[in-house]
């Protein structure tokens, strides 16, 4: 029987309290209801065998949490239902295994983003989401009503006794017609209590795991979607370890993986952590479509963990004789006793103590910045059909870059299907590399990294007079250590049809700068090349597999990073203007600490090169070689930060002050001119101008943006992340107004914080 219960937890038949729990990180892709069940079953398959009473899957896992605008449509929620009565028949929740699904839900008028907790073909509480993430890349409340319990938030817990009308499929094939909707909490009868949040509810000021915990609830799930960030996983790490090490408790936390249909990459990491130490932590980076983690407790650690801490005893006493303690009553259900613990294989299992703690494991940034986009794109090419990738490889540290990221992904990718030949991966690289055929080997893997690069990744070097013999090489040597099929390209015949066609139609030729030319001349002369690149990268990306006597077309991929990007430092429409960028939102010294780490760990020596060299375009001449290019082993004399008039640092630090710190031009120039403070306040007053200049006069160039892997949190991306308008007043008139007058004050007297009037 389920019934609600306002007094204290049924204590139940003396049982056990040694429970085994697992969570998941499921790589769920947006409206594909058929394979995102499959993934679910099979993680409720895995929990089973692997002795768990409960498991907990991703926020909005049944139909994918990045459906967007899509959750506006009813044909969502009637699938999402579909599923769920499908799991059940199937025997998802069979056996005694208590399951933590998510999926959107139409209830009163309003739509919700819910938990479904489910045991044995009967749903016992659906719980709906409290706190909507709104913020960066998320837009919640735009698809979802946070729920607002009666009371309000404070009796969150307390007071709500709704009860939700369940789709007449779940009635006639289970026979049930309502289930308890709201933010209670499950009693089972052995006494275990579980709690649900969701995602952005652990990251609120007044999170709900505490009242949960100060309730006497000892299990909390939360199902999330979060995604990749450079450093996020810290935050997450801290958030769970601090709140179970102040309040006691076990906490799961279960996250998507993978590419969900767009920018997003949802790293996974899920995590069991109970009294302040993890107990279990899932890959954060990986090719693979499902892992569960699973971990054995004694629940008795929990009471008597918080029975330690004479404060949390005071609290709850307190928080339980003002608002008493509401629970969903499960007196036939349980997670411990007689039965529990055990696997499929009959293997009894023992609880971990606090000593065999298993530590926390991060990876830099560096790490990070390759490994993350490097899954994304697995993502990407398996899912879009394609047959592989095009990259325009300057031999510069951006297309560099990308190129390592598509190495590794073939090293993550051969490495886990020579593993498992017959598993999901495998098969998944035999249907990219097109090797699934009728005339190929049985159970066909990579024999190395470097073999499926050669059917998967294309690369060329495109070059033209003005490139230098140094970058050729470069792109020559990385291609072959990678194993890409390379080829050199020259364009310039390409480039002196245009300009002919512009001379017999105006009867003028554009000269360089540096040969007599005006700043409008040389411009279009270099826009000219790189717009080309793109032209020349497509039709190759379009037929190089049927040169090669492939089907399919590639993808190509560009190469621009974020602070270019936020200055306005491409041309439009060039060949960072591509199908995937991998880079899109990694900082230029993110990148080269990247390269360093990957030509160490891909034993790519090539790299280290890449990265100690100056940025170069290479669209003007090199004087001192004339027009035949620069000589062997000579440097291209064009550089990116003289082109730009200021450093990669530089631009790094505006772009965390104007995104992360929400600065406008006044408020940039004030911390700027602390923390510069060995320039003078004209000079950071000019630097602040210059940037806020350039960033507006190019802001337009966003709106073409290719749709790039979202890592760093100043993206300056149009699309979905960076909400600002595309045409300004680019002489910001009252703004740089007020710093002019702020920095002639501060070289007057010293006093920066003092203003003219």
């Amino acid at each position: 029987m389920t019934a609600l219960s306002q007094g204290q937890p049924n204590p139940g038949p003396a049982s056990s309290s040694v429970v085994t729990l697992a969570t998941c990180t499921l790589n769920q892709w947006a409206l594909d209801f058929e394979g995102n069940l499959e993934r679910v079953l099979r993680s409720c398959t895995i929990a089973r065998e692997r002795g768990a009473s409960y498991r907990l899957g991703p926020e909005l896992e049944l139909c994918g949490y990045g459906c967007e605008d899509h959750y506006l449509e009813t044909d969502t929620y009637d699938h999402c239902w579909e599923s769920l009565a499908a799991l059940f028949e199937r025997g998802a929740t069979d056996g005694g295994l208590l399951c933590d699904f998510g999926m959107p839900v139409l209830h009163g008028g309003a739509r919700y983003n819910c938990r479904i907790l489910c045991r044995d073909r009967r749903v016992l509480l659906v719980r709906p989401k409290t706190a909507m993430a709104d913020s960066g890349n998320y837009r919640e409340s735009r698809y979802f009503t946070a729920y607002q319990p009666p009371g309000g938030h404070a009796e969150a817990v307390a007071a709500d006794g709704d009860s939700i009308l369940l789709p007449r499929r779940l009635f006639a094939r289970f026979g049930q017609t309502r289930a308890p909707f709201g933010t209670q909490c499950l009693e089972l009868g052995d006494g275990v209590t579980v709690g649900c949040e969701s995602c952005e509810e652990l990251w609120t000021p007044r999170a709900s795991h505490i009242d949960m915990a100060l309730r006497g609830v000892e299990i909390i799930g939360n199902g999330s979607g979060s995604h990749h960030e450079l450093r996020k996983l810290d935050a997450r790490l801290e958030l769970m370890v601090s709140a179970t090490r102040k309040c006691g408790g076990v906490y799961l936390y279960a996250n998507q993986r993978g590419c969900d249909g767009g920018r997003l990459y949802y790293d996974g990491g899920a995590m069991i952590v109970c009294n302040g130490r993890v107990l279990a932590q899932a890959n954060q980076f990986d090719v693979h479509d499902i892992e569960v983690c699973t971990a054995t407790v004694d629940l008795d650690d929990v009471r008597s963990y918080r029975a330690s801490i004479p404060s949390f005893g005071v609290q709850a006493a307190q928080l339980q004789a003002a608002k008493g303690r509401r629970f969903v009553r499960c007196d036939d259900a349980t997670l411990s006793g007689p039965g529990t613990s055990m696997t499929a294989d009959g293997e009894r299992l023992r609880p971990k103590s606090f000593a065999e703690d298993e530590g926390i494991r991060l990876h830099r940034p560096e790490e990070e910045c390759c490994l993350g986009p490097a899954a994304w794109l697995w993502d990407f090419l398996r899912r879009s059909g394609a047959a592989g990738f095009f990259l325009p490889l300057s031999g510069g540290a951006d297309s560099s870059a990308t190129a390592a990221i598509v190495g590794a992904m073939c090293i993550m990718v051969t490495k886990a299907a020579r593993e498992d030949p017959e598993g999901e991966v495998a098969k998944e690289c035999r249907r990219v590399c097109r090797m699934d055929g009728e005339n190929s080997p049985p159970l066909w893997v990579p024999a190395s990294s470097r073999e499926m690069a050669s059917y998967v990744f294309h690369t060329a070097f495109m070059g033209t007079n003005n490139s230098s013999h140094v970058t050729l090489s470069r792109a020559e040597r990385l291609g072959n250590a990678i194993g890409s099929h390379h080829l050199s390209i020259k364009i310039d015949l390409v480039v002196d049809a245009i300009l002919k066609v512009f001379q017999l139609t105006t009867g003028r030729m554009p000269q360089f700068a540096s040969r007599g030319g005006t700043i409008s001349e040389d411009l279009a002369l270099q826009n000219i090349q790189a717009r080309l690149r793109m032209v020349t990268a497509y039709i190759f990306a379009q037929l190089l597999p049927w040169v090669r006597g492939r089907p399919g077309f590639l993808l190509v991929l560009g190469s621009a990073n974020v602070d270019e990007g936020l200055r306005g430092y491409m041309t439009k429409y060039d060949c960072s203007s591509a199908d995937l960028n991998p880079i899109g939102a990694i900082s230029k010294n993110d990148l080269k600490r990247m390269l360093l780490w990957a030509a160490d760990k891909y034993d790519y020596e090539v790299l280290k090169e890449v990265a100690n060299a100056p940025p170069t375009a290479e669209l003007r001449p090199i004087e001192s070689s004339g027009e035949g290019g620069a000589e062997k082993g000579q440097e291209h004399s064009q550089t990116d930060e003289d082109d730009m008039g200021m450093s990669y640092e530089e631009l790094g630090m505006y772009g965390r002050l104007r995104k992360i710190s929400r600065c406008g031009p006044v408020s940039m120039y004030r911390k700027l001119s602390v923390t510069w403070s060995h320039l003078s306040p004209l000079d950071v007053a000019a630097k602040v101008k210059r940037f806020f200049f350039f960033y507006s006069v190019n802001r337009h160039k966003m709106c073409t943006i290719t749709p790039a892997y979202h890592a760093e949190a100043y993206s300056p991306d149009d699309n979905r992340f960076d909400l600002r308008q595309f045409l300004y007043n680019t002489k910001w008139d009252r703004q740089f107004a007020v710093i002019d007058c702020m920095a002639v004050a501060a070289s007057l007297d010293g006093d920066g914080s003092k203003e003219l009037n």
